[in-house]
């Protein structure tokens, strides 16, 4: 599998994310890809050749080596960093969509046409969401596949030996694993990055949504200011009532014109996507 594509494609997020979308990206390629693309998959490619059980049966190793390991520890990764990686480049490709089409809006309506959006990589309205959506299905995958782990494997640990009695064994062997320690400092380490994983994706969630709700907090003083005192709201107003709403685009202008009490949509026109 060649993870450098996902490498190039992720490297786009950087510049939408937080410093913790950041962290994560990091802590994802240093310490879950390579050591998965340097380490792992040698680790566990002798992991079926070296699977011996004291019995000569022919096809009892094998059912034993089937009933032990159901699901193989590089595979299950290989796919919990696909699932965990693709909610990231959704946000990409909503980035590049936004700009498509403001592209689309100024070569249709010229330079004076006004805007779409003010900061087409700037997480409001959709965007916001999709980026919200994008944390929590990452965390949630990861959450899964640990459980996952855990219930094929107690304790994310391997045991030496392993006793199987299955078809067509004719009574209980013994089955050795091969570098079980070895492959239980892995298991640890991949299972202990995920958890960290989990722990900022939480985190950056608590970030943005905490962030989003003291802004409409400070929108909705402002407003309440400029209705009592009946005057025009000053640039700080503008600006966090255009956080609360999303993306505001004033029309034919680059410069936020007044702000109509009485009618205030003949100016302005709300975006979501």
């Amino acid at each position: 599998m060649n993870w450098g594509i996902f490498e190039g494609l992720l490297s786009g997020v950087n510049k939408y994310s937080t410093a913790f979308g950041r962290i994560w990206l990091s802590l994802v390629f240093i310490f879950r890809v390579l050591v998965y693309l340097v380490t792992a998959e040698r680790v566990w490619s002798d992991d079926h050749k070296d699977f011996d059980c004291n019995t000569r049966q022919p096809g009892c190793s094998n059912v034993c080596f089937d009933e032990f390991f159901p699901v193989s520890h590089v595979r299950l990764w290989a796919l919990q960093l696909i699932l965990v990686t693709c909610p990231s480049l959704l946000v990409v490709m909503h980035v590049a969509y936004r700009e498509a089409r403001e592209k689309r809006h100024r070569e249709a309506a010229g330079e004076d046409g006004g805007r779409l959006y003010l900061d087409p990589g700037k997480k409001r309205g959709g965007l916001w969401w999709t980026y919200i959506c994008s944390l929590v299905f990452k965390a949630s995958v990861d959450a899964v596949f640990l459980y996952v782990f855990h219930s094929l494997y107690p304790r994310y640990t391997l045991p030496p030996v392993v006793k199987c009695h299955a078809t067509p064994c004719t009574n209980v062997v013994d089955c050795f694993i091969s570098k079980p320690s070895e492959k239980n400092i892995f298991t640890l380490f991949m299972v202990a990055t995920a958890a960290i994983c989990i722990l900022l994706n939480l985190v950056e969630l608590a970030y943005l949504v905490g962030k989003r709700c003291r802004e409409c907090l400070a929108a909705r003083r402002a407003r309440a200011t400029c209705t009592g005192y009946h005057q025009h709201c000053t640039s700080s107003s503008y600006k966090q009532d255009d956080l609360l709403s999303g993306d505001l685009i004033f029309l034919g202008s680059d410069t936020h014109p007044p702000l109509l009490l009485d009618r205030p949509r003949d100016h302005v026109k709300k975006t979501l996507l």
